[in-house]
């Protein structure tokens, strides 16, 4: 495929990578993702395919050890290295990207699928931390509900590594809806459950609640839980960061299941 150079600002592919790579709500609007990367790009190659739209830096393009992530796609953009650097949401311009319309931006909820739900959380890095540990132990699908951080910002995919593309992900969803659509158990963690993790025969398939990092799961969606364990902690902190309170909830699901 012969590529297409790509030099002015005005360009109306560099205007979307722009708005993709730097404003987090845009993928909603546009419906495309901006992976940057050679990891993310192999990550997506791996699981979905090479994909259609391929974008390099004319040095990225230069350097063939990049060549395999673009070689059989149907489009190849090359920008400018100064261009590249500039709708780049890196410090370090990575020089490669795929531009993508994944499948599960569209897709209905599977009321049945293993899944974890995402109360009002802000931390790109702890949501991230939360699909990376959810694909790890089983889970398939991933629903955040209204006020949460989008599962496609530039900074959650980064700190995904790539778990994106073994999830169902379904954004902005109402407790209405998750109630509707949702067939499984609901399981929420608090400091003050009388029972313990540990203590407990967890249900599986089930849907683990994950909640605000500093107020917790809400008190309506907290009514709506079929069990509300706590998390021992024999060192005595106060409480656990949510990614690791997730990721300690889904390994003991996942450990119990076998």
């Amino acid at each position: 495929m012969q590529p297409k150079y790509i030099s002015s600002r005005q360009n109306v592919l560099v205007k979307q990578l722009y708005r993709l790579s730097q404003t987090p709500s845009s993928h909603q609007q546009l419906e495309q993702i901006w992976l940057e990367g050679e990891h993310l790009c192999h990550a997506y190659q791996n699981k979905m395919g090479v994909a259609k739209a391929v974008v390099y830096s004319q040095s990225g393009y230069e350097q063939q050890q990049l060549a395999y992530l673009g070689a059989s796609a149907q489009e190849v953009y090359v920008l400018s290295d100064m261009l590249f650097e500039q709708i780049s949401g890196l410090k370090s311009a990575a020089g490669i990207g795929y531009l993508v319309e994944p499948e599960t931006m569209k897709s209905e909820v599977a009321p049945y699928a293993p899944t974890v739900v995402l109360d009002r959380l802000q931390d790109p890095g702890n949501i991230g931390t939360i699909l990376r540990s959810a694909a790890a132990f089983g889970f398939k699908q991933i629903i955040a509900l209204k006020g949460t951080c989008g599962l496609w910002a530039p900074k959650v995919l980064r700190a995904g590594m790539g778990a994106h593309f073994s999830l169902q992900l379904h954004e902005q969803c109402s407790l209405e809806q998750l109630q509707h659509l949702l067939k499984l158990p609901l399981l929420g963690t608090s400091s003050h459950a009388e029972k313990s993790l540990q203590q407990l025969q967890l249900p599986w398939p089930c849907a683990w609640v994950v909640g605000h990092e500093g107020q917790g799961i809400s008190a309506e969606l907290l009514q709506h839980c079929n069990q509300i364990v706590r998390i021992d902690q024999p060192g005595g902190e106060e409480s656990f960061n949510a990614a690791v309170a997730a990721s300690i909830c889904m390994y003991e699901s996942s450990k119990q299941k076998q």
